[in-house]
């Protein structure tokens, strides 16, 4: 007797599992790409038009003279060399220039979170005669050139004593109109009860904004501060003018000047320079870029 075997039905087949919250997430994206093309080709051009003179620049600092001034279009160095670096810190006092523009730029930034700080919070906060039409005169310093306030800034400095000082580069900028637009917009946005309740707790002035307003004011604090050490630690005209004698200098300036000689410039020297001034910003940037970015968005809201 032949005994047969009924195969097994089949079964079917398993459901597959669902995405994760990540796959999903990715998918969202690469959807989102796909569909928004025409607004992510600007950007990245844009980027890339940003981004390619730093890149530049950092490559020309690796590259000899005679390589720079050959006209060739190329990113990486075909002959990469050290000796800008090598003579930039050898052949100039370097360390000099250094302490030069960190003394005024830390100066300033201090300076400006403090007094524009102070400001913002009167402007905002307090209710005195005058107060619309000051701030309507901080408004129209913004439409003002920096430029042009140089001469009665550089008369000024000379008549009190203070050229080729520290303080010729460091007092005028002490207060800014955009650092005092800047802290009196984000200031605007606390709320008024926070204040009053401290206020009838028989808080001070001072003690409210040392203790209260200080401490809730850190995204604009950050970019106030991001935005000041790049402007003082940048800023070339107006040291060149000011600091009259070589040790006086700032790194902008001392490079500029002692990378130039009589018949020509020395572009390895001078993109070394760049390169190395550039360096303490972007450290600054990319340790404070969340404040930055908290701050920028919140800003002028209210």
């Amino acid at each position: 007797m032949s005994r047969t075997t009924v195969a097994p039905a089949p079964t079917a087949a398993a459901p597959a599992p669902p995405p994760t919250v990540q796959e999903a997430g990715r998918r969202r994206r690469r959807l989102a790409v796909r569909d928004r093309w025409y607004l992510y080709v600007p950007l990245l051009l844009a980027l890339a038009a940003t981004v390619l003179p730093f890149a530049w620049m950092v490559s020309g600092a690796f590259k000899p003279q005679s390589e720079i001034l050959s006209g060739e279009v190329r990113l990486l160095p075909q002959d990469g060399t050290l000796r800008n670096f090598r003579d930039l810190f050898t052949r100039v006092d370097f360390g000099h220039y250094l302490f030069n523009s960190a003394v005024v730029a830390v100066a300033v930034v201090l300076g400006n979170l403090l007094f524009c700080s102070m400001l913002g919070y009167a402007l905002s906060k307090l209710d005195f005669p005058g107060r619309r039409v000051l701030f309507a005169l901080v408004m129209t310093m913004l439409m003002v050139p920096t430029v042009v306030t140089f001469v009665p800034l550089f008369v000024l400095v000379t008549k009190m004593g203070l050229a080729n000082t520290y303080g010729a580069l460091i007092l005028p900028f002490l207060a800014t109109p955009l650092g005092v637009f800047i802290m009196r917009q984000f200031i605007a946005g606390i709320p008024d009860s926070l204040i009053e309740a401290a206020r009838l707790d028989g808080a001070g002035e001072f003690r409210i904004f040392f203790t209260l307003v200080l401490p809730l004011s850190g995204p604009a604090l950050a970019t106030l501060a991001i935005l000041q050490f790049l402007s003082s630690w940048n800023e070339f005209l107006w040291p060149l003018v000011a600091a009259q004698t070589e040790d006086m200098y700032t790194l902008p300036v001392a490079i500029a000047l002692i990378s130039a000689s009589a018949n020509s410039v020395n572009y390895g020297l001078l993109l070394a320079g760049a390169t190395v001034v550039v360096l303490p910003v972007l450290g600054l940037f990319l340790l404070l870029q969340r404040y930055f970015v908290q701050g920028i968005s919140t800003t002028g809201l209210k």
